[in-house]
């Protein structure tokens, strides 16, 4: 009995690792979203989330836990079992959180294990249309000839908009007064009725606007035009080397078993292969399928970047 005891253990320390994936997901799995709903991460996160359960046959539930910017949320995540039960879809601001704050209880780096980077989500500058530039050279020229009265909303501190208004600030020479607000509606509100100039943020939340008429959009963060807005040229065409992103991605407790992780990845990226990409491309996103260790030195290499916007600009939150 000991000897059949001791094989089959054997066995399993051989093989248990291919045999846990082949057989994951074997329940509910659940998808922490530390947003509420309605958001740009919880749109493409559900998504997501709904064709990979098509794809595995197993629900996929998606459940909003939001509060401290995202932080209990993350908290959650970090501190569950590490099964593959419990994951996380998240934006950009899940390590930039890290890098502002000093209070958040994890680690981004040690207790999170990257697992798929979705998509990345280029920015829009918008500006108020009484203000009168229509292009970034012409903000740049308006900034420089007013200092100090361009006011630019921040929808959070240390949000992907935030870090591309300090890194337009720097590249184009002039003061930009940030401004910080609670969410996106109430800056494009403002933004509209002429409280503040300008706002940097996600394409999806200002082309409505600014195709209503209501602010005029300079220009696009991304390296290159987007399908969706072909006539919107680059903040880089004039300011060169000018790059920024939100993204999203797909995070695991540390420790999670790695073919849980490829796994997972393997149905992200086909889910992205579907035809959910011909929609998110739509809507202004540009796909970023991968491995895990693609992810993993993506998200080393947004930290190294991030990191130095912050210190620079002495980005924190008390």
């Amino acid at each position: 009995m000991k000897i059949r005891i001791c094989a089959v253990a054997l066995l399993l320390a051989v093989t248990g690792g291919n045999a846990l994936a082949e057989d994951y997901p074997a329940r509910a799995v659940r998808v922490i979203i530390p947003f509420p709903p309605g958001g740009p991460t919880d749109a493409v996160g559900r998504l997501i989330a709904q064709k990979v359960a098509t794809q595995t046959g197993q629900a996929f539930l998606v459940e909003n836990r939001a509060g401290g910017n995202g932080v209990i949320g993350a908290d959650a995540v970090a501190k569950a079992a590490k099964d593959g039960y419990t994951l996380m879809f998240n934006a950009s601001t899940f390590i930039t959180t890290d890098l502002v704050s000093k209070n958040t209880p994890y680690s981004v780096v040690k207790d999170f294990i990257p697992v798929a980077l979705v998509a990345k989500a280029p920015l829009a500058v918008s500006i108020n249309s009484q203000l009168g530039p229509k292009t970034i050279a012409e903000l740049v020229t308006y900034g420089r000839a007013n200092p100090g009265k361009l006011d630019f909303a921040v929808g959070s501190i240390g949000s992907a908009g935030h870090l591309a208004t300090e890194l337009l600030k720097r590249s184009a020479g002039i003061s930009i007064n940030i401004i910080p607000y609670k969410g996106s509606t109430p800056a494009y509100q403002d933004l509209i009725g002429g409280q503040i100039q300008g706002f940097v943020d996600p394409v999806l939340g200002a082309l409505p606007f600014w195709k209503g008429g209501r602010t005029t959009v300079l220009a696009v963060t991304s390296r290159e035009r987007l399908p969706s807005a072909p006539d919107t040229p680059t903040v880089g065409a004039t300011l060169k080397g000018y790059e920024a992103y939100s993204w999203y991605g797909l995070w695991a407790p540390a420790g999670t078993p790695k073919d849980i992780v490829t796994r997972l990845n393997g149905e992200v990226n086909k889910a992205l292969g579907s035809e959910l990409r011909d929609k998110l491309i739509e809507q202004g996103y540009l796909l970023s399928p991968g491995s895990p260790e693609d992810f993993v030195r993506f998200q080393r290499d947004e930290l190294a970047i991030s990191g130095k916007i912050i210190s620079d600009a002495k980005i924190h939150i008390d």
